[in-house]
């Protein structure tokens, strides 16, 4: 039996916020859109190189344009160590890894937030790997698991 959708605000994470939360981002933006739902949908990164004002990957934006989602041109990246705003904000967390998971945990009181990765959302294991140094066929890839995933969660709601 399905549910309603229980969440209002949800933040991706994955390492440095230029291309799988970005890909996410903008693939949940558009879902919930295309439903007249009103999900905040926001990202960032949690590594220790993850830096403020990084530009989007140029691939990332091709791969999403391609399944007709458009990446914010002006979009910077978002170190969520600076932001905290974004964590506390959030009532449902999606990592792309299982590492970016512990390291939420080293660095923010996670107040038994709902934190999983987008495999764990989907009631599946493991991670979405970084498609960076993989060209755009790596970034495509990237793109049709991360959406896979995320639909394949999404589909235990009543939406």
């Amino acid at each position: 039996m399905k549910t309603i959708f229980p969440y209002h605000h949800i933040l991706i994470v994955c390492s440095v916020n230029t291309a799988r939360s970005r890909i996410a981002e903008g693939f949940l933006k558009d879902f919930f859109l295309k439903l007249g739902l009103h999900v905040d949908i926001t990202s960032g990164g949690i590594a220790s190189n993850a830096r403020d004002g990084m530009l989007i990957s140029m691939d990332a934006k091709l791969a999403m344009e391609e399944v007709g989602i458009k990446l914010s041109e002006n979009a910077l990246s978002y170190d969520l160590k600076k932001h905290p705003e974004l964590f506390e904000m959030a009532d449902l967390i999606l990592t792309l890894t299982h590492q970016h998971k512990t390291e939420i945990d080293a660095f923010f009181n996670t107040n038994n937030k709902e934190i999983l990765t987008i495999k764990e959302f989907a009631g599946e294991h493991g991670d979405i790997d970084d498609p960076s140094m993989k060209e755009l066929e790596g970034f495509r890839s990237a793109r049709d698991e991360i959406i896979d995933y995320l639909m394949k969660g999404l589909n235990k709601y009543e939406l």
